[in-house]
């Protein structure tokens, strides 16, 4: 069974795994997936259809939109922002409001063990390879390949991390480290 803060807003639409802790100011909107033995964090927004994978731990203050998938365990930190339109504008060139059928939700999707450090920035359409280390501050625009340590603004890969968070000479390096 879950753990819900009472402030918590979860939609009865929402799919929350055993042993997931959600707190206080949380809102989780419909038909989003979350596993189990999760922590979601102080007042979080988990975007209607976001799918979350099984042990994975959300930090105060992050938002994720529609269009992402995270898979297991993986570590978002507190302030992460994940963006779904790579166009974004509140009014058609008509001066009307934009609604849902005048954009694209862009997919993004963050692999297994990856982790995404305080206040970064990740723009929609990329995929954060497995065991993937964003460095704090970052705004990632590209994909970054598994394993992969990446920092800066717009973030660069600037070397391999193993799946301890260790720095490695290389890729291959960083594969090599036994993960079960």
């Amino acid at each position: 069974m879950a753990t819900i803060h009472p402030t918590a807003d979860v939609s009865p639409l929402a799919v929350i795994g055993a042993g997931t802790r959600v707190w206080s100011y949380v809102q989780i909107r419909e038909r989003a997936r979350i596993g189990v033995d999760c922590i979601i964090g102080r007042n979080c927004y988990i975007d209607l259809d976001v799918s979350i994978g099984d042990r994975v731990k959300i930090q105060n203050n992050a938002s994720l939109y529609l269009g992402l998938s995270v898979e297991d365990g993986v570590f978002i930190g507190p302030h992460v922002v994940f963006t779904n339109d790579k166009v974004p504008r509140a009014i058609n060139p008509d001066g009307t409001l934009k609604q849902t059928s005048d954009w694209q939700v862009g997919q993004t999707r963050v692999c297994y063990g990856a982790a995404i450090g305080a206040h970064s920035v990740i723009v929609t359409g990329i995929t954060i390879g497995r065991w993937a280390m964003v460095g704090a501050g970052s705004t990632v625009t590209k994909d970054v390949p598994d394993y992969g340590l990446v920092l800066g603004n717009p973030a660069r890969l600037i070397g391999w991390v193993n799946a301890r968070g260790e720095r490695c000479a290389s890729q291959a390096e960083a594969r090599a480290l036994p993960t079960f």
